[in-house]
């Protein structure tokens, strides 16, 4: 029955509410300056009202909770927009370092070093015999040689210094997905429903999950409390309530991934090193030396093709038949035995992943892992099945796709190169014949197909029908002794005169010189590589070659290598100014000191357009130095995207976190208001209590 003492429980009520009040606007006032704070608000509740004369009458306030302002649609939004930022925002300032290695504004590039090559070479035509001229030669293709060891060191030091980013950014996020598990839980204990909430906790996840799209795109789901699950964008789950997965950054492995008719008891094994994963899928069902692949190197968007727009297809061998396949050398082993043959065939859409190199898993338990790696097709699109955004994205996307299609170009820059030079060196003559050669290139068999996958020649897909002329001369007096071109009619297939890469080994060249000019040289093998060594009292020159057959044996050749970080000058050439090949031999015979013949195709071939190819970019129809010139233009247009799509989505981002902050940020200016709102509620609900107080003292003194 309201009464004087309800009065006092109304004052008590106010009271308490007000001070509640003032608690929090105290908290909110500590905290304006806390990163991940939200601005907490006492929700005041009116108590249960009393019917009675001469109406209802209230029993007065309570604070029914304390809940923190905070706008969830907007943060996933900003998310997702962060998650973009953070992968843009890295990619640009790693980029960036890689920029001022080509740059070329001060002269000293690598633009440079090639002009100074194919100029060297013009003024060797105009002096074949000057000793000058050779030595600035030699001195300046040692530089040229030297800045493509440079470039592609540093561009693999870049990429082992994100590598350990990556390593700690894989770290942080699987002790950030165990925290939010953990605060998961604590949520579904603390929480009553109406009555208390645990805002610090909400706030704590709430940073966490921002800290998580930070390193990699998340979606999130909540139902409610601590019950959310947070997944990858492509789907992957990373928290589940209470429980939680993680992340591997693991070396380079393969994985099978059969048709579900499949029994084969096989698994793809690879040599080398390379920028790309390998996706083989089984075209042509069978066994070892019968099943053949198709190649993809972005995932399967596209596959490697022949020159004629065929898709390429590959056998599938055992280890002695291993394929070279772009960078890799790639046969079948058992599951535990990579060389031991496969005894069960291979089935169609049978499919197998190599990844050469490190790669992110999404681990959900001991058996079960799943590639996530970003992957970028030679499109320029996602791989939308993969990690796409946050610093990962960035750090992988830098890696691969950028370093590593940089390094590409650098490679089949320095590719073409040693074939284009060797191939017209291969086939001329310096001041002095030759006493022995010693080829560069070994083969992985003696006896395979120079032309096929598997011979492991770097060069074996420049090879054609053809043939290779050399000449013996007396080396007493240098007269003409003999010439002709190397005759395969003995070796089988019989009555073939000419060199055929599909069919002929370097076993097969051997015997060919052997039985052709066996009186003047004598070929061997030694570590897979020919030797040519002329017997006494004679010596040789190389002629003209059709097939391609020296430039790929490393016979008579300018450099030695393939790719920009093993390319070298010859030896023999290093070692001897006089071997390198100015001329050649005549109709004649002779090999004269003034000829210039080949000096000038050096010259000439630097200024025409040869077929570049790259997985990346296909192929391209430029000079080398165009060429070189194109991959600088490439770098500083992957820069200027990234710096622009870094200011966007930060633009973006800081948009939608303004509009996080005016729901959720303190204002300093509000909170004093409220202050001394509260403060003049509590002031009043004291004047409340006193008030009662006076009454009942009233009533009692009405006793006596």
């Amino acid at each position: 029955m309201p009464g004087v003492n309800s009065l006092l429980n109304l004052g008590t009520g106010a009271l308490f509410a007000s001070q509640s009040a003032i608690s929090v606007t105290g908290d909110n006032i500590s905290n304006v300056n806390t990163e991940g704070y939200s601005r907490r608000k006492v929700r005041l509740e009116e108590r249960v009202s009393i019917n009675y004369n001469p109406g209802q009458l209230g029993t007065g306030v309570r604070a029914a909770e304390v809940y923190r302002n905070f706008d969830q649609f907007v943060e996933n939004s900003y998310n997702d927009k962060a998650t973009m930022r953070e992968r843009w925002d890295t990619l640009y300032s790693t980029l960036s370092s890689v920029e001022s290695l080509f740059n070329e504004s001060k002269g000293y590039g690598l633009n440079s070093s090639l002009t100074k090559f194919f100029n060297d070479w013009q003024d060797l035509s105009q002096r074949p015999n000057d000793a000058a001229s050779r030595q600035q030669l030699l001195s300046d293709t040692t530089n040229l040689v030297n800045s493509l060891h440079s470039m592609q060191d540093d561009m693999t030091r870049y990429q082992q210094q994100v590598e350990d980013y990556i390593k700690q950014d894989v770290t942080k996020a699987n002790d950030i997905m165990q925290r939010i598990a953990e605060i998961n839980q604590r949520i579904n204990v603390d929480q009553v429903e109406g009555q208390n909430n645990p805002n610090a906790l909400y706030d704590e996840r709430a940073t966490l999950v921002r800290e998580l799209s930070e390193i990699m795109d998340t979606k999130m789901i909540d139902n409610g409390k601590g019950n959310i699950t947070i997944t990858t964008g492509a789907g992957q789950t990373l928290v589940d309530g209470d429980k939680h997965f993680s992340l591997s950054y693991d070396g380079p492995q393969s994985q099978n991934n059969l048709t579900p008719a499949s029994n084969f008891d096989g698994k793809a094994y690879f040599a080398g090193s390379s920028e790309f994963e390998y996706t083989l899928e089984c075209v042509t069902a069978g066994g070892m030396g019968t099943a053949e692949y198709r190649v993809s190197l972005d995932g399967g968007t596209t596959w490697l093709k022949n020159d004629d727009g065929t898709v390429k297809t590959f056998t599938a061998n055992a280890e002695s038949g291993a394929i070279q396949v772009d960078d890799l050398q790639i046969w079948f082993g058992t599951g535990s035995d990579p060389s031991t043959a496969p005894a069960t065939n291979m089935s169609v859409g049978d499919k197998f992943n190599i990844v050469p190199k490190s790669a992110l898993y999404w681990v959900e338990n001991t058996s079960t892992r799943e590639n996530i790696t970003p992957q970028i097709n030679f499109a320029g699109q996602d791989n939308t099945r993969r990690v796409t955004g946050g610093s990962l994205a960035g750090l992988f996307n830098f890696r691969d796709n950028a370093v590593g299609r940089y390094k590409e170009r650098m490679d089949a820059l320095t590719n073409e190169l040693v074939w284009q030079t060797n191939r017209i060196h291969s086939q001329g003559a310096g001041l002095k014949a030759h006493t022995s050669l010693e080829g560069t290139y070994a083969v992985n068999t003696d006896t395979a197909a120079l032309g096929s996958g598997s011979s492991g020649l770097p060069f074996a897909d420049r090879l054609q029908s053809g043939n290779s002329l050399m000449y013996f001369y007396n080396s007493s007096t240098g007269a003409l002794e003999s010439s002709g071109q190397i005759d395969f009619s003995s070796i089988a297939p019989p009555g073939v005169q000419n060199f055929d890469p599909s069919v002929h080994s370097l076993e097969d060249v051997e015997a060919a010189i052997d039985a052709s000019f066996g009186t003047y040289v004598d070929a061997s093998i030694v570590n897979h590589k020919l030797h040519i060594t002329a017997k006494d009292g004679y010596n040789f020159q190389m002629g003209t070659d059709t097939s391609g057959l020296y430039a790929a044996l490393g016979l008579n050749t300018y450099f030695s290598g393939s790719q920009a970080s093993d390319i070298a000058v010859n030896g023999g050439v290093n070692g001897d100014i006089d071997f390198i090949n100015a001329g050649h031999v005549n109709g004649a015979g002779e090999f004269n000191s003034g000829d210039n013949t080949n000096a000038i195709k050096m010259k000439q071939m630097g200024m025409t357009d040869l077929d570049i190819t790259t997985a990346f970019d296909g192929t391209t129809k430029q000079t080398l130095i165009e060429y070189y010139d194109g991959t600088v233009a490439v770098v500083g247009a992957d820069t200027g995207t990234a710096k622009f799509n870094k200011n966007f989505q930060e633009t973006l981002a800081s948009d939608l976190n303004e509009k996080q902050q005016s729901v959720s940020g303190v204002n300093i200016d509000e909170e004093m208001s409220n202050l001394i709102k509260y403060q003049h509620s509590y002031t009043a609900a004291a004047k409340l209590i006193t008030t009662a107080d006076q009454m009942l003292q009233t009533l009692l003194g009405m006793k006596n």
